[in-house]
């Protein structure tokens, strides 16, 4: 019966191929011509509402035929083993057989032998074939899916006027088609307070179940400080701010500027080395770095006057390897420095981490390893307190650790069973505890900031995870495009409050406050949500895409678009623009913000702006 199973599995796997070459799951007729009918006619809504359904059904075509290819391979091996072993018990309780003539006996083992050896050479081949068919099936089908969003990519771009170079900021993506568009889900922006409050029970619809772990914490371990501190909040010390959250503590900041007149921009240089990452302030001093394949910099910048005031080549690292192959759309520095204002730490694709003092003057370094990373290492930086938080989550191994910032002496480290992950750290207050919120495939986690140890986790996303997290008011908000958005509330036994499928990110980050999560997406969509229910209150679709995570400042929402025009509208249920202003180049860097003024990088250049 296993061999039978056997030649079952191997003749699905085999029509599974034919099919599959028969019809491209990817590439459709039916989706090309509807795109074709869209450039023709790009105000039909109907339209472009069936495209998105069709796109839907392609990639749940996709996935669902590596899963069969993927699991066939399983059950043939499988089978086999069972085979095998049937074949060892049939031999050892085999009866002797009668006695029979010389002649015949003869002939009876020459045929027997023939038989098994065109049987084993058969089965052998049959079974070849079959897992060969499986492998090239299986890498086909992500071939073609990457080809395709690839080719995708550069039609999405021409149509918005953005040139080739255009790349990602803090996590590449291939970003599938402008029409076949993207579901984006939203997150909650935090709301400008220190503490924030828990979620009623009565305003709570029933939640979605999920496998979750949750484990008690200690009391020992409850936190008696604040987070973000004071001083953080002053600043804008990480990317996308104080904790990662996307929330900048400011006010005067400017809505109106014009790259090609000089309306409002205080000045502009150069930078020496191209990369993604973002602006990050402490008092006068603004950090950046750069870096190629063989050259890694950090630069130091007087904010008020652009003055280059000191740049530190990081080489001479114990343990540094060369640089690994990264996409384009990465690059070697794709994660943001962080500052506690006394250091400036900074990490690059190679796995190098130093810690520099303001002056530029290296303190401590060490090489983590070069991560398995088949775009590149982006997951940006974040201090807590004396320790630097360092999310590492590659194909080797996933981890999350904290380092000393004093010294870069391991504090704590705690493995992490997922995969690989662009996004970066969150850090909250919540409640009596400092909490580190992580999102990689299949999971979003909470760990204690002071200890490392898991406090939860709950199985709810997938995929190549980009977009980090976003937290307000007791409940975090995570998504991934292909994936799901969630509403999680924290507590000892954290559960979804709710989950959409309708609007979904691969590369900018939500925010949220304690009503609204504001969802953008990089093929130019942006939602709002009710945070508490789930409720859609607006969608507002823009000319140009996003790579560059929203900022929420002064209770409005700053957000970048990649051909470098600023969108600032209201966090409100309301959709209500304020202002668009133009930087005339395109930019896919998350601004930073501080004392009045916005700084954007893009491409070679930094701009600030202010009154």
């Amino acid at each position: 019966m296993s061999g039978v199973f056997a030649i079952v599995i191997c003749a699905m796997v085999i029509v599974n191929y034919l099919q599959i070459n028969k019809v491209d799951p990817v590439n459709t007729e039916v989706i090309n011509a509807l795109v074709e009918r869209l450039n023709d006619n790009p105000g039909d809504n109907q339209l472009r509402e069936q495209i998105r359904e069709m796109d839907l059904l392609v990639r749940k075509a996709f996935f669902t035929n590596q899963w069969e290819v993927r699991t066939g391979a399983y059950l043939l091996m499988f089978a086999l083993i069972l085979m095998f072993i049937a074949l060892q018990i049939l031999r050892i309780g085999k009866k002797s057989l009668p006695s029979v003539e010389e002649e015949y006996k003869q002939d009876i083992i020459r045929y027997q032998k023939n038989a098994r050896r065109w049987v084993a050479i058969g089965g052998s081949t049959l079974v070849l074939v079959t897992l060969i068919l499986a492998f090239i099936t299986h890498e086909d089908l992500g071939t073609r899916f990457i080809d395709a969003a690839q080719v995708a990519k550069a039609e999405t771009e021409l149509a918005n006027e953005v040139t080739p170079d255009a790349l990602v900021a803090e996590k590449p993506k291939e970003i599938a088609k402008e029409v076949a568009i993207e579901e984006a889900s939203a997150e909650k922006i935090e709301n400008n307070k220190a503490v924030e409050t828990t979620v009623e029970e009565t305003a709570k619809p029933n939640p979605v179940e999920k496998d979750v772990e949750a484990k008690k914490t200690p009391a020992v371990n409850k936190y008696t400080g604040q987070y973000p501190s004071k001083e953080m909040m002053a600043n804008f010390p990480s990317f996308r701010g104080p904790g990662g959250n996307g929330i900048a503590y400011h006010n005067n900041i400017p809505t109106e500027w014009d790259g090609a007149s000089g309306k409002n921009i205080k000045w502009k240089v150069t930078t020496t080395l191209h990369a993604y990452n973002s602006p990050v302030i402490w008092g006068d001093k603004l950090f950046l770095s750069g870096a190629d394949a063989t050259q890694r910099e950090v630069y130091c910048y007087d904010r008020n006057t652009g003055k280059l005031i000191w740049t530190a080549k990081i080489d001479h690292i114990s343990g540094s390897s060369d640089s690994p192959e990264v996409t384009p759309d990465t690059g070697h520095a794709a994660s943001s420095v962080s500052t506690d204002g006394t250091f400036v730490f900074a990490i690059f694709s190679n796995g190098d981490l130093i810690a520099l003092d303001m002056n530029g003057k290296s303190v401590w370094s060490k090489n983590l390893g070069v991560p398995d990373n088949h775009y590149g290492h982006s997951s940006s930086l974040v201090v807590f307190e004396d320790k630097l938080i360092v999310q590492y989550d590659h194909k080797k191994a996933g981890r999350i650790m904290a380092l000393s910032t004093k010294t870069g002496d391991e504090l704590w480290s705690t493995a992490r069973k997922v995969k690989v992950s662009w996004a970066s750290p969150v850090v909250v207050q919540n409640g009596e505890r400092a909490e580190i919120l992580l999102a990689a495939d299949p999971c979003v986690a909470s760990y204690d900031a002071q200890t490392g140890e898991e406090l939860w986790k709950l199985d709810c996303i997938t995929g190549e995870v980009g977009p980090s997290v976003a937290y307000a008011n007791g409940i975090v908000f995570a998504l991934n495009e292909y994936a799901s958005l969630v509403a999680i509330k924290t507590g000892a036994q954290p559960e979804v409050l709710w989950e959409a499928y309708d609007f979904l990110s691969d590369v900018p980050s939500p925010i949220a406050t304690d009503k609204y999560l504001f969802v953008v997406t990089s093929y130019g969509l942006v939602a709002c949500y009710d945070a508490l229910s789930g409720e859609v209150y607006w969608e507002h679709e823009f000319d140009n895409g996003f790579y560059a995570s929203p900022i929420l400042v002064d209770d409005k929402i700053y957000l970048l678009d990649r051909a470098g025009s600023m969108h600032i509208f209201k966090a409100d249920k309301e959709c209500v623009s304020l202002a668009t202003s133009n930087l005339g180049e395109k930019s896919d860097s998350t601004p930073a913000f501080a004392d009045g003024h916005v700084y954007i990088r893009a491409g070679k250049n930094l701009y600030c702006i202010g009154k």
